[in-house]
């Protein structure tokens, strides 16, 4: 259950947040062109740039964190099967809800959150409720899955796992 003292915490930190966003126009230079597609290194730009994989980092917490996969996945509110499928499919890419409450049962920090999420091609925005309340918790080091569902469930959002 959310305390009240957490609560007008998130409040004020949602509130300093949204007022925060702003939306500016992206304008291109006429002069600007593009270099042609034969003459990149793709390849080698490609190698240089690319990154694990969401499968690979998660799998890559759970080892360095020293932890069961069963304690992760029930901790995080997923069944056995969702677990089997993440674990054995390929380039299978979870919800972001999903992935959020990975983070959260592997106590991941914002940075580590951040970096998993953005391997499945996603991120925490800062103009988006529900990723407010979920920075606001990362931030505060709280990975506490119930509390963080019952703070989205204030402002009417759904919880990460139903």
């Amino acid at each position: 259950m959310l305390n009240e003292k957490l609560l007008i915490e998130l409040q004020l930190y949602v509130k300093q947040h949204l007022e925060e966003v702003k939306i500016e126009e992206i304008h291109f230079s006429e002069a600007y062109t593009a270099e042609p597609l034969e003459n990149l290194e793709i390849e080698a730009f490609i190698k240089n740039k690319l990154k694990p994989t969401f499968k690979e980092l998660l799998f890559n917490f759970i080892d360095k964190k020293n932890v069961s996969d069963p304690l992760i996945y029930k901790k995080a509110g997923i069944d056995r099967k969702h677990f089997s499928k993440i674990r054995s499919i390929p380039n299978y890419l979870p919800k972001k809800n999903t992935i959020i409450a990975l983070s959260l049962a592997l106590e991941l920090d914002q940075t580590e959150t951040s970096e998993i999420l953005s391997s499945a091609g996603y991120t925490l925005s800062d103009s988006d409720l529900n990723d407010l309340v979920i920075k606001f918790f990362l931030e505060n080091n709280i990975y506490d899955i119930d509390l963080v569902n019952d703070a989205l469930g204030h402002y009417n959002l759904n919880p990460l796992i139903k």
